[in-house]
């Protein structure tokens, strides 16, 4: 049972950066994932990375300001987030998932999830 913890969330303003980091434990990774939840909205997909090679997915929407990374040696998945937005608020969660269960985008490739940090971008 793999066990992911966030951390990185706060107050920030507008334009300005932020990582967050998600520190796996208790078993192997396959990929890794972040999403986020604004209020009142559906979870949205913000990035994968291949655990083993690397290898980064994207959304279209988050091409050129999201960034993600992993550091194998520290079992820590990093999301860089750049210029953020008031509408980059959101509760940002890490995934994960020890074998491929189909897809990179959709939550339902994942089943283990972290409690969530909350990022928000003030004007």
């Amino acid at each position: 049972q793999v066990q992911l913890a966030e951390s990185g969330g706060g107050l920030v303003q507008a334009g300005a950066s932020l990582r967050l980091s998600c520190t796996a434990s208790g078993g192997t990774i396959y990929s890794m994932a972040w999403f986020r939840r604004s209020l009142g909205k559906e979870r949205e997909f913000v990035a994968a990375i291949i655990w083993s090679g690397g290898t980064t997915y994207y959304p279209d929407s988050m091409k050129g300001r999201a960034s993600i990374s992993r550091d194998k040696a520290q079992s820590t998945g990093y999301l860089q987030m750049n210029s953020l937005k008031p509408e980059d608020t959101a509760a940002y969660y890490c995934a994960a998932n020890s074998v491929w269960r189909g897809g990179y985008f959709n939550q339902d490739s994942y089943n283990y999830w972290g409690q969530g940090t909350q990022v928000t971008v003030s004007s």
